[in-house]
């Protein structure tokens, strides 16, 4: 788990950050959350859900049945695309005892020493990377801040409810499980909308409502990575060299168009 504390020119100031090693940190994890801005790229390669957070639903990104399966062995990503928050990672934004917004860091990433990349500058600001790295995450935050209102206003229509999804997998000889804890749209109750109705829905509410329904062309591709992560683990090998020739080319950097 990971150990965050918040960056300070006080107590970091000489220390350095070792990058992520690919992608392990989200090992354990079926479902990521998403954001509206990266809909139009998460589409082709994610079957899309939302789940329930207190009063409040989550769009997300279904990895896995039980871990992760958009995970290779050695810490790459099966798909061209990999969302948003799983990117800034060792980083991540957090609030401090004032409300003020800080930029955090996983302690297992922290160097003492020439390895990593500085924290800071010589001037004491942030370097080049740290703010890089600031940069994304302030842009992802605000655009969460629209999704989280996106998906308030498709419950405030009573238009989320729960997914019984079954996902086939090899695994277990190939018996199919069950994701609990999914909700979906009823297209039903969606389409039934008075004009009033679909008009408080224009925008982004809509878009994720269609861009979920649209991924359900996903689910098969899910289980395919399921059960070709299943076979790889199964023989004890290693993910093919190229991940690219599998599941086409990557995008892995911070870059986001938000606009």
């Amino acid at each position: 788990m990971p150990q965050w504390i918040a960056l300070s020119r006080n107590d970091h100031a000489e220390q350095h950050v070792l990058p992520r090693d690919g992608y392990h940190h989200s090992a354990k994890q079926r479902v990521v959350p998403v954001l509206l801005a990266e809909l139009s790229k998460l589409l082709p390669h994610y079957a899309l859900g939302f789940i329930r957070q207190g009063e409040s639903y989550q769009p997300v990104a279904i990895v896995g049945v039980r871990e992760n399966a958009y995970l290779a062995p050695d810490g790459r990503w099966f798909a061209p695309y990999v969302p948003a928050q799983l990117r800034g990672y060792p980083f991540a934004l957090a609030k401090s005892d004032d409300g003020q917004q800080v930029l955090a860091i996983d302690t297992a990433h922290l160097v003492n020493g020439p390895d990593g990349e500085p924290l800071f500058d010589e001037q004491g600001a942030l370097s080049e990377h740290t703010q890089q790295v600031f940069d994304f995450l302030a842009q992802c935050e605000k655009n969460r801040l629209a999704t989280q209102q996106a998906a308030e206003a498709l419950a405030k229509h009573k238009l989320l409810v729960p997914w019984e999804l079954v996902i086939g997998t090899d695994a277990e000889g190939g018996t199919p499980v069950k994701l609990d804890g999914l909700y979906r749209v009823d297209e039903q109750a969606l389409n039934a909308l008075e004009p009033e109705a679909l008009a408080e829905l224009r925008g982004g509410p809509l878009a994720l409502a269609y861009a979920h329904l649209f991924s359900t062309a996903q689910h098969k591709a899910l289980a395919d990575r399921v059960q070709f992560q299943a076979k790889y683990a199964e023989q004890g090998s290693n993910a093919p060299a190229n991940l690219d020739e599998v599941f086409g080319e990557g995008d892995d950097d911070l870059e986001f168009d938000f606009s």
